[in-house]
């Protein structure tokens, strides 16, 4: 039989012989009092109350009403509705309330952990909520050595993936092929939207996206994310959020109301987001997440460069809305790129671009200011980043470690934990290269689940019928997954983790999940996720794993925005510096500086602010640094570029400005015209 340790006490303190000396102090506390004894801890405890009660009166109503830039207090009561002692008619809730939704529904607000939500209308940007009574506030500095990030990811909702949103991709397997869509099957947002705006008939369209927008996650979700005990929530978006080029067939733009949306809830029930870009131009990885499958076309191939520099513009825009006062305190992390495929893109080159995008992003923060920067390991070793960028200003990184794709699945349950326990454990690192997170995990123990690989790709495994069937798992099985998710979050609990993801939808065809490894809001309401995240604290030390590799607790103070920040060391500057970088892959040998770029001329994307009625606070104008005034890439007029998607290999040349290089020329596109962000958004799309 395997042990639960979700029994293990809920304690804050760090894992391992501290948790278990709390828990057997905590034992001996609980002893049952004489009488005597009894009665005078009762007087005592009407005396506190007393006290306690008295302070709220005075104090709650300070709190409740601070801006943006205030701290937070404590929980305040149960109720709903206007705060009648506060000036600017804050409404606020914890357990048991009642919210009010912006199109007139409303819901239970349930939060066991003394968490209370804030929505005042007047000032927006009133970051007085807290997830937990437990969690700091968004108005209270994040300590990434202290404070524990228990975090869950987004996916599936602004950037479509098939095994999270199966239903939208399994009504277009089998279409009438076309040119766009030769094998007439959806396989990545890309075929999907081609198949939808193919579709004609009633209820077919690409606006079938944004009706998925609309629902797959809405604010009930982020109320339900910080009544699960988390506090923290990671955000894919996708280019397409801010634009489209031509012959791109993503529904351009609508997905930045939702990224409004989300920014907004997050900070209405007291949750930090790690918000990045999931998807760049050309594939970074050709896998389906990042908009397309197929090949690599960021700082790859021949239209590498352009591509790295359309996605330079990107990483700006977004960082200059979310630098704007009022949107820094909920984005505290931001990811200029999701998962590069290192081993094909090349270390040297990618170091070259995250230096980059370092200083771009710092000369539009300022040194110590704006979020962390995350960058992903690129699939390889956390050891192999140590020393990364010395002196750089607050770079984290983000590791994403999965059984899933590891391929050794063929052990018992009771193997798990030590897996999470010890081999996925960031202390290491920590040491070696500075804050080092989670980015994504999960609780899949294999490759089972619909389309997990791939559209069409499922586990060969004979035992997936089993585990895709989680209505009928035993509590042995429910049990040994639950330890699995528990003793990665004990091993990452420091500086935190985020698992992958809050929900994965029904099927159309069975009318339920498909993945269910992958869905923590399924795993929560069927017992396979713990329903307090704290309860993994102490579980390694308890299963006799405890962490081979301490971590003293400390970073650099270069490392979190201290002094040293912002200088990098010489020899990294005379390594790295150098942009585009001198050698780019799969270009024959040609010269980076003569492969086809684009030119900085058009006018900059400024990201629209969402609408507040009866605010008194503006929203910004998305815009952070008036210094910055570099014009946006464009293509330079004359040249004939390759396909930004994939060159075909049959063509040998492409012309641009009366020059040839031996290239494939592939397809071009027709324009430099864009489908740019609209003027203004409002915080309840249509």
């Amino acid at each position: 039989m395997l042990f639960d340790h979700t029994k293990l006490e809920d304690s804050e303190g760090p894992a391992g012989e501290a948790a278990l000396a709390y828990k057997e102090s905590r034992d001996v506390q609980g002893a049952r009092p004489t009488s005597r004894r009894r009665r005078l801890y009762i007087w005592l405890g009407v005396g506190i109350a007393a006290i306690v009660i008295i302070v709220l009166a005075v104090v709650l109503p300070v709190v409740l009403t601070k801006s943006h830039s205030g701290h937070s207090g404590n929980k305040p009561g149960g109720g709903s509705g206007s705060n009648p002692e506060s000036p600017t008619g804050a409404v606020t809730g914890g357990d048991g309330s009642t919210v009010v939704m912006s199109d007139g529904t409303s819901f239970t607000y349930t939060n066991k952990f003394g968490g209370f939500w804030v929505d005042d209308p007047k000032d927006p940007f009133n970051n007085s909520a807290r997830a937990q009574s437990f969690t700091k506030s968004l108005a209270e500095p994040w300590d990434y050595s202290t404070d524990q990030i228990r975090g869950v990811n987004l996916g599936g909702w602004l950037v479509l993936e098939p095994f999270i949103v199966p239903s939208l991709f399994e009504k277009y397997q089998n279409v009438t092929p076309t040119p766009a869509l030769p094998t007439g099957q959806a396989v990545d947002e890309w075929s999907l939207s081609i198949a939808m705006l193919n579709d004609t008939t009633e209820g077919g369209g690409i606006g079938q996206i944004e009706d998925h927008y609309k629902t797959f996650i809405t604010e009930q979700d982020f109320a339900a994310i910080a009544g699960a005990g988390l506090n923290w929530v990671r955000l894919p978006v996708p280019y397409w959020a801010i634009e489209t080029w031509p012959g791109e067939p993503f529904l351009a733009n609508k997905a930045w109301d939702y990224v409004l949306l989300a920014i907004q809830w997050a900070r209405k029930y007291g949750l930090r987001m790690y918000l990045e870009l999931h998807t760049v131009p050309g594939s970074q990885n050709g896998y389906n997440h990042s908009g397309r499958l197929g090949p690599i076309n960021f700082l790859n191939g021949y239209m590498g460069i352009a591509n790295a520099q359309r996605t330079m513009d990107y990483v700006r825009f977004l960082t200059e809305f979310f630098s704007q006062e009022g949107y820094s305190d909920v984005v505290q992390i931001f990811g200029p790129i999701n998962e590069p495929l290192l081993g094909i893109i090349g270390r040297d080159q990618l170091t070259r671009f995250y230096l980059q995008a370092h200083d771009i992003i710092r000369n539009i923060t300022g040194i110590g200011k704006g979020p962390y920067i995350a960058i992903h390991d690129g699939f390889q070793s956390d050891a192999s980043w140590k020393d990364f960028l010395p002196g750089s200003d607050r770079i984290m990184l983000d590791t994403h470690p999965y059984v899933a794709f590891g391929g050794d699945f063929n052990h018992p349950l009771d193997y798990w934990p030590q897996v999470g326990c010890v081999a996925y454990t960031n202390n290491q690192s920590q040491s070696d290269f500075g804050i080092t997170i989670s980015g994504e995990f999960s609780g899949a123990i294999n490759n089972c689940g619909k389309w997990v690989l791939n559209v069409g790709q499922n586990s060969t495994l004979t035992d997936c019928p089993t585990w895709d069937d989680w209505q009928t798992w035993t509590d042995d099985m429910k049990t040994g997954i639950k330890n699995f998710v528990m003793s990665q979050m004990n091993s990452m609990a420091l500086p935190g983790y985020f698992y992958w993801t809050w929900k994965v939808g029904n099927s159309s065809v069975t009318g339920k999940v498909e993945a269910p490894f992958w869905s923590y809001s399924l795993g929560l309401q069927n017992g396979w996720i713990p329903d307090d995240p704290r309860s993994a604290l102490g579980l390694c030390v308890a299963d006799g794993f405890p962490q081979n590799v301490p971590w003293d607790g400390q970073y650099q103070p270069w490392q979190t925005g201290g002094s040293g920040a912002g200088t990098i060391a010489a020899t990294a500057l005379a390594s790295f510096s150098q942009y585009p970088p001198p050698a780019i892959s799969n270009v024959n040998g040609a010269d980076p500086a003569q492969l086809p770029m684009y030119t900085p001329t058009n006018a900059p994307i400024t990201l629209p602010p969402p609408t507040f009625t009866g605010a008194s606070v503006t929203a910004g104008d998305g815009w952070a640094d008036p210094q910055d005034t570099s014009s946006k890439m464009t293509e330079i007029a004359g040249c004939v570029y390759p396909n930004v998607w994939g060159p075909a290999p049959d063509s040998t040349q492409v012309v641009c400005g009366g020059s040839t290089v031996a290239v494939p020329a592939g397809t071009a596109p027709a324009a430099a015209t864009t489908t740019s962000a609209p003027a203004a958004a409002t915080t309840a799309p249509a």
